[in-house]
């Protein structure tokens, strides 16, 4: 199991990488730079979709125990999207914990893994 100072040390580095090779339509940063479990990102529309031209925001936390374990996504702009819910919070098979679905509705290889980094979520 990750340590919270082996997961602060991977978020560090997957940040900085982040900065130093941005992803099209994508951009992230720390809420507050004390904390780099709780990332501010934003995620522009891409073209040809209802999206295009939005600006959408979201918080993306992650537990202590990253990347063992999935971070969570909430969306903080209004954005209708089936897999996201009326509070904002995202609903996907790679943001659900490792492991078999207990509902039977996933396969294991469609939920997080550790090999996973923080972009496997868009």
């Amino acid at each position: 199991m990750a340590s919270p100072s082996q997961a602060s040390l991977l978020l560090q580095k997957q940040l900085k990488d982040l900065c130093k090779h941005p992803v099209d339509g994508f951009s992230a940063g720390l809420v507050d730079e004390t904390n780099l479990f709780e990332w501010s990102v934003t995620i522009m529309g891409p073209q040809d979709t209802l999206y295009e031209g939005g600006f959408f925001n979201a918080i993306m936390t992650f537990p202590s125990n990253y990347p063992n374990s999935p971070p969570t996504v909430k969306f903080t702009s209004d954005i209708w999207h089936p897999n996201v819910y009326p509070d904002g919070k995202v609903c996907i098979s790679i943001l659900h914990p490792p492991g078999e679905d207990p509902n039977g509705y996933e396969l294991a290889s469609e939920r997080w893994t550790p090999v996973h980094t923080l972009l496997a979520a868009y």
